[in-house]
């Protein structure tokens, strides 16, 4: 256990079984505040499982928080979701004693799994709840930021409007169903899959979308392809397959891990790093929480479009991949250095 916690660099790491939770906290940076991070609870095959997934979101927080510039750390919550029946309400009751145990060292929020209403339990429990119904829903805020930070990558490559393009959507959940809406808006062209048919039944006819198999997205001729699902979908086999200029998606951990970025960057294709211009999510929790307004909240969403052309103009100066220029960019915030601390630092 304390090998993984290195490898993942994460700070600390807190269990709870009672009743039918059955939950694990890992928070892996606490040097810019306390942690924020969303609540994850789906099913998991084994425990282990379960506790990386905690471990590798927790320190994709982290990074994320430090290039959005708000004040948190980096932390995620896990839930094994129980098999067979069992009572939501007092499962998230317990969470919450549970968050609440900690003092204020993590924030939770929503996450793939969670709703707004299993917030709002939480928050009977606990304050350190940061996307309950009297705060809202953070995927809009996702899904603006996915909006300017395609834009952003199809500007910097093709010096051409959203206007036009073809989209792969991977997902439609709250935020890829979101984005299809607001690439719709201003005439993209969508290609897209999910696990649930009726979702894609709906696009179709909504958004005039061609609807894929999930498997036959990966090949779709586009011009960017947008991962909107799960982690971990981006690979040796998945690359082999794809036909587009530009990945960029709201999923977390799409890398199935770091060199994958670099076998991306040679194949001429400008990749998103996906914790970079999905992290609108966390702004607004982050200044939700801090007690800004709409308003203020938007323009600070605004922000990542800027941190996205400089990552994407040191990848291309450097010659390196977006994912190690914002790696480091991110490590120098954190920790105080990086392996090209000069060009780092101009860039923080």
């Amino acid at each position: 256990m304390f090998s993984s916690m290195h490898t993942h660099a994460v700070q600390e790491l807190h269990f709870c079984q009672q009743g039918p939770l059955n939950a694990v906290v890992a928070l892996h940076n606490l040097r810019l505040g306390p942690a924020l991070g969303g609540c994850r609870f789906i099913e998991y095959t084994t425990e282990l499982d379960a506790i990386h997934d905690a471990m590798r979101l927790a320190r994709g927080m982290s990074y994320k928080a430090a290039l959005a510039h708000v004040p948190q750390g980096g932390g995620k919550a896990v839930i094994m979701k129980p098999k067979g029946e069992f009572d939501r309400e007092e499962l998230f009751r317990l969470f919450g004693q549970f968050i609440h145990s900690l003092g204020g060292r993590y924030i939770t929020a929503m996450d793939s799994g969670t709703t707004v209403s299993d917030m709002d339990i939480l928050r009977t429990q606990t304050p350190f709840v940061s996307s309950s119904s009297n705060i809202g829903d953070p995927s809009p805020s996702t899904a603006q930021g996915m909006l300017i930070g395609i834009e952003a990558a199809v500007r910097f490559l093709m010096n051409q409007p959203l206007q036009g393009m073809t989209v792969a959507i991977q997902g439609l959940g709250h935020v890829g169903w979101a984005l299809a809406e607001h690439l719709h808006k201003v005439g993209c062209k969508l290609i897209v899959c999910d696990i649930d048919e009726k979702k894609t039944q709906q696009a179709e006819k909504i958004f005039a979308a061609k609807a894929v198999r999930v498997n036959e997205i990966y090949q779709q001729s586009c011009d960017v392809f947008s991962p909107c699902g799960l982690g971990g979908i981006l690979n040796e086999t998945t690359l082999s397959l794809l036909n587009c200029k530009i990945i960029a998606g709201c999923a977390n951990n799409q890398l199935a891990h770091d060199d994958v970025a670099s076998q991306i960057h040679k194949m001429g294709i400008l990749y998103a790093p996906d914790y970079v211009i999905n992290s609108g999510g966390l702004v607004f929790a982050s200044s939700s929480y801090h007690g800004m307004n709409q308003q203020q909240i938007k323009h600070e969403v605004n922000k990542l479009k800027d941190t996205l052309d400089k990552i994407f103009v040191l990848s291309k100066k450097k010659n390196v991949a977006t994912n190690q220029i914002a790696n480091e960019m991110a490590e120098h915030i954190l920790y105080g250095e990086a392996s090209h601390s000069d060009w780092v630092m101009e860039a923080v």
